[in-house]
């Protein structure tokens, strides 16, 4: 427990410093440290602006739940998410931090069963965590009732503003006591989100977490679609079409990360794990082998990576796609520091793009897809590298102990057949392509469809007939791929599937050139139909 000293200078309790201690957390992020306190001790509402990937889940998660008193009947805080995804993230988050503390913490949003909902709040709910349009729906039905609340959070503010979603969130605002204690937390701060703020917040604290540089700017981001059986073979091929490997590969659990090492190792790489059960003597010598290069791959979980800070990786590699946006930011920023450039890897496998989109979105950030390099390009690639250092051998003149022995079989052989018995001697095992198993092509599960959101209504003159000639004008999409179209005042959804949606996406993104995008994932279901008929 001496590891958070840091924490408990912020007051926190015992439940919760064995609560963090269990999750692996050290030391608290930069918001954390800033909201933490205030929340704890102070009265005024709080807006934060901070990226994904900073901590606020914990930020403003740790007192709420300390503050919250157990066994109330009613609702005590509200958490306002913009997708059902970080709906189930945040409680997730939530529930593993709240300890031995008896509350109950539930998330609602479409999609979901709403007679389940219904049954849940039914039995008496502490903290709800949910999307605004299921939230407003429950309102409506008189399932759920905010009068009591004494807290409520706005998270990714920015988020719901550009998912239309705003005029949502007043509406829930306006059932809730004035007493309350209030945070809105976003990326960034238009001038609807600072509306918000005048509007429905008291006195507030302003707290702004500025990245000195966004590691995903600086990092290359791509990703691989592979058949579960086939990852460690993809990850052999990735390590060795580098001339300078050097990476974290993250894996989900203390045994993968075992067996990965372990397999590693046998294949005659330098590696070496990392994760939970490793003590802090052993997690010591290990980082300071990994820092000095004396082993150029280290495999580890997210828990026990915490606190690696080493400024010049080539490579951070998920074996296995991270839990959430945060897990993700977290990992590859161990990459592209410093102002170097760095690459992050993800295996997908086939069911997972439907989350790596989301992971992409949340994140704000661009994940390209690539093509393994084929084995003949790897055996390329050892060549040019073999031949790139024998001309720097031959440059630095360090071969003059072995002089002699080149004249002796040079007298006796022709030089072309001593050169190519010298390089099979020495390469002939890493050049063999018997090393390396074949891999099945596989196709990611993309037949699912995906929603849009449009930032065009019936104020702007926009019908389903108008917003099919839209797309089909900016991307050759035929009519058979474009499903339901819902039209409202002032925005649209339209369905598609997940290819051709992010091939739109995209070319949206390149035409508005840094403006706010006018066409986005809408991943929550925001019962839109209810609010505007």
């Amino acid at each position: 427990m001496e590891k958070l000293e840091k924490f408990a200078l912020l007051g926190l309790s015992q439940n919760m410093l064995k609560a963090l201690y269990k999750k692996g957390f050290e030391e608290p992020t930069p918001i954390q440290e800033k909201t933490i306190p205030l929340l704890l001790g102070g009265a005024r509402d709080i807006v934060g602006q901070a990226q994904t990937g900073t901590g606020k889940t914990a930020a403003f998660g740790v007192p709420i739940l300390e503050k919250l008193p157990e066994k109330r009947k009613t609702v005590q805080a509200l958490i306002l998410t913009p997708t059902r995804e970080l709906a189930i993230q945040v409680a997730e988050e939530l529930n593993s931090l709240k300890g031995n503390k008896k509350l109950r913490i539930t998330a609602i949003y479409g999609g979901q069963s709403i007679d389940r909902q219904l049954a849940n709040l039914h039995k008496g709910v502490d903290i709800v965590v949910g999307t605004p349009g299921r939230i407003l729906d429950h309102l409506r039905r008189g399932s759920l009732d905010l009068q009591s609340i004494a807290y409520c959070v706005l998270d990714e503010a920015d988020e719901m503003l550009n998912m239309g979603f705003i005029e949502d969130v007043e509406l829930i605002l306006k059932t809730t006591p004035a007493e309350k204690r209030m945070l809105l937390f976003s990326a960034t701060m238009p001038k609807e989100i600072l509306r918000i703020a005048r509007n429905y917040m008291g006195d507030y604290e302003l707290i702004t977490i500025q990245k000195a540089e966004l590691a995903t700017r600086l990092t290359d981001q791509i990703y691989f679609e592979v058949a579960l059986s086939d990852k460690f073979e993809a990850l052999c091929r990735i390590i060795d079409i580098e001339k300078d490997f050097y990476g974290l590969i993250f894996c989900r659990t203390k045994v993968d990360v075992d067996d990965i090492a372990a397999r590693l190792i046998d294949r005659g790489y330098d590696a070496d794990a990392l994760h939970g059960d490793i003590s802090q003597t052993q997690r010591e010598k290990i980082l300071y082998k990994f820092k000095n290069r004396r082993v150029n791959i280290l495999v580890a979980t997210d828990v026990a990576a915490r606190g690696i800070d080493i400024q010049d990786l080539t490579h951070v590699i998920n074996y296995a796609l991270p839990q959430d946006p945060e897990a993700y930011v977290h990992r590859i920023g161990r990459t592209g520091r410093a102002g170097k450039t760095g690459t992050a890897i993800t295996f997908v496998t086939p069911g997972e793009y439907r989350r790596l989109m989301f992971i992409q979105k949340i994140a704000k950030t661009d994940i390209r897809k690539e093509r393994l390099p084929e084995i003949t390009e790897i055996i390329e690639s050892k060549k040019a590298s073999i031949k790139s250092e024998i001309k720097n051998i031959i440059e630095s003149e360090i071969y003059h102990d072995y002089l002699g022995m080149a004249r002796e079989l040079l007298e006796k052989a022709d030089p072309e057949k001593v050169l190519s018995a010298l390089l099979k001697h020495a390469f002939q095992k890493e050049l063999d392509e018997s090393n390396y198993n074949e891999i099945r092509s596989v196709t990611v599960d993309t037949k699912g469809t995906t929603r849009l959101f449009i930032a065009l209504g019936k104020h702007d003159g926009m019908t389903p007939k108008k917003l099919i000639r839209m797309i089909k004008k900016e991307a050759k999409i035929p009519d058979r791929k474009i499903g339901k179209i819902q039209i409202f005042d002032k925005f649209s959804f339209i369905t598609m599937p997940f290819r051709e949606a992010e091939e739109l996406l995209e070319i949206f993104k390149r035409k508005q050139s840094g403006k706010r995008p006018m066409v986005v994932l809408a991943n929550a279901k925001a019962n839109k139909e209810k609010l505007y008929p």
